[in-house]
């Protein structure tokens, strides 16, 4: 009996020990890099465990505006100190003498650490190229100058530029032939999803120490630099933004109280976003539970009678504009006389200036009965149905998008719409169906500033090494089927000139402006009730100079009611501003 136990004990050993064996081999050579359902890379926690670090770049790439300065990181020269400096001898004194701080801030400093540091608040204790020679000269154990770059919790066109997080799911999802660390960082919205292959880091920068088990030096007290492999890593994305008037623009939407809505401002000449906000802003805590995620400037809105500019373009180039004729704008597009509006007979272009909704509802009908998609037409000529950002075949990615999450625009949802007059002519004032963004429409108004030659809206120019060569450009796009002849586009300037400088325009309240504006107002009933009040959408879209186009600019304030919001007064405020900077530049270059 006695036997048969000691064999049973014997094989619960043998077994014991196998699995133990097998575990071994596990954790020692199988699953060294991806243990468990968690993906634990074994050797990394090691390494970790045995060392102390202080990471100087986490290798993720950034985003530069036009003029190379980060907006989403920030450089700052810092002082490094490592704890073990605590147990040993060392010139405290000269390095506190160099910083110009005293030299118990320092001692007490290490004393507290019980990891490495930077010394102080870099916003606060920064240190110039000479003092950094100087500290790093004294070749102290434990005590370096470097550049370390911080990831910043406010930048600008947050919405733009989007949010990053650890998401293990979106790691295996978007890269499953990857071998990425779980933990690593990856692109959640915006630019930030778009770039997000080309952002991946290849490493971390890092200045790293090995400890013993109680955290003494394992290898000496030498301290070792490891950066990526890749010496042209991690690189910048070179985006178009210009950092001061994107600055300008946040002030002035939210000195102006827009708390949903925003402006959009295109450079011209490239057809690039020079500044961007939307409102209201990323609440940080729960991005996703809130609206504030959303890109507002390329989400579909009414527009109202912005969308007049295209029956106008229409009804150009189909001779419907006689001069010598007259609309009864004391009525409304159901023939009814107008309880808000009584502007009498205007002709073409007093309607347009005046933006009077009989001349324009009467226009869409006419066109209908030429052409069921004329309106629709003359929309993508204009650029409103979109995408219009860049987008095109690069690298290994088909039809890669700059804007991913931009929508498109609509102007009817049916086709039976199309042959309904009702129907058409609020189409032709920008309400029923009708949704454009924000972003569409200044394009449009670029392109009509250009003479008629539609392209693609870029918000990045190219992906640079970390060493400032080319990687890959984004070279200027023309935007397919849009387009309006050279005719038709003076023609509009004109009228978009004569919402402004017409003494009853509803553009009036820019003149005298340092930039002479073009452009159009719009205010669009959204069927939004608040109590008694009809909510609105109003909108403001233009461009200037007038006479050199250099700016077109797009301002919108989403669900007010008409006791106030106004757009008008934020688009002068932003003219003003553009001058104000363009005269300072130009000022410093003569300089």
């Amino acid at each position: 009996m006695w036997r048969k136990r000691i064999i049973v004990m014997i094989v619960i050993i043998i077994c014991s020990l196998t699995v133990l064996m097998g575990r071994l081999v596990q954790l020692q050579l199988a699953s060294t890099e991806h243990f468990s359902k968690r993906q634990v890379n074994l050797i990394a926690a090691s390494v970790k465990q045995r060392s102390q670090e202080m990471i100087i770049d986490n290798g993720r790439g950034s985003f530069l505006d036009r003029n190379g300065e980060y907006l989403v990181h920030k450089k700052m020269p810092v002082l490094i100190l490592f704890p073990f400096l605590k147990n040993m001898t060392w010139d405290v004194e000269r390095v506190a003498e160099i910083m110009e701080v005293s030299a118990t801030a320092l001692q007490q400093a290490i004393e507290e650490a019980k990891e490495p540091i930077a010394f102080g608040n870099p916003e606060i204790v920064t240190l110039t190229d000479k003092q950094m020679s100087e500290i790093n000269r004294l070749e102290i154990p434990g005590v370096f100058a470097v550049e370390k770059k911080y990831s910043l919790t406010d930048y600008p066109a947050e919405q733009l530029i989007g949010i990053t997080g650890q998401n293990p799911d979106t790691i295996k999802k978007r890269y499953p032939d990857k071998e990425l660390p779980l933990n690593t960082l990856v692109g959640l919205t915006g630019l930030e999803k778009s770039f997000d292959e080309f952002l991946l880091p290849d490493g971390e920068s890092k200045l790293v120490y090995h400890v013993d088990g109680i955290g003494g030096p394992l290898f000496g007290i030498n301290v070792k630099y490891v950066e990526p492999a890749n010496p042209f890593y991690p690189v910048n994305v070179k985006t178009t933004l210009d950092k001061k008037m994107q600055e300008l623009a946040e002030e002035l939407v939210d000195q102006h109280q827009i708390k949903r809505g925003g402006l959009v401002l295109l450079d011209i000449e490239t057809n690039s976003i020079l500044a961007l906000v939307s409102r209201p802003n990323i609440n940080k805590k729960a991005p996703f539970e809130e609206e504030g995620i959303h890109n507002m400037m390329v989400s579909q809105h009414i527009p109202g009678s912005v969308f007049k500019t295209v029956v106008a373009a229409a009804a150009i180039e189909r001779d419907l504009d006689d001069p010598t004729r007259e609309f009864d704008c004391d009525k409304t597009i159901m023939g009814k006389e107008d309880p808000n509006y009584q502007h009498g007979m205007l002709n073409f272009t007093e309607s347009f200036a005046l933006s009077c909704n009989n001349t324009f509802g009467t226009l869409a009908k006419e066109l209908k009965e030429l052409d069921e998609g004329l309106i629709e037409d003359y929309a993508k000529k204009l650029s409103l149905i979109g995408p219009v950002s860049w987008q095109g075949d690069i690298y290994h990615f088909e039809d890669f998008r700059q804007i991913a999450e931009e929508d498109k625009g609509r102007i009817f949802l049916d086709e039976s719409a199309k042959k309904d007059d009702n129907f058409v002519a609020m189409t032709g004032i920008g309400q029923h169906e009708v949704r454009v963004t924000p972003l569409a429409v200044a394009n449009m108004m670029a392109t009509i500033a250009r003479g008629g030659k539609g392209e693609m809206v870029r918000v990045a120019t190219g992906i640079e090494y970390r060493n400032g060569t080319s990687l890959l450009p984004f070279e200027e796009k023309s935007l397919e089927d849009a387009a309006i002849s050279p005719y038709t586009a003076m023609k509009l300037q004109k009228l978009l000139r004569e919402v402004v400088v017409n003494e009853e325009g509803t553009g009036r309240g820019l003149q005298g402006l340092p930039y002479d504006v073009a452009g159009k107002s719009g205010t669009a009933e959204t069927g939004i009730i608040d109590g008694d009040r009809q909510l609105l959408n109003k909108w403001f879209a233009g461009y200037f100079p007038f006479e050199q186009p250099k700016y077109a600019l797009v301002a919108v304030n989403l669900g007010v009611d008409d006791s106030g919001g106004s757009v008008t007064p934020l688009f002068a405020d932003m003219v003003k501003g553009l001058y104000e900077l363009d005269h300072h530049v130009n000022e410093e270059s003569v300089e």
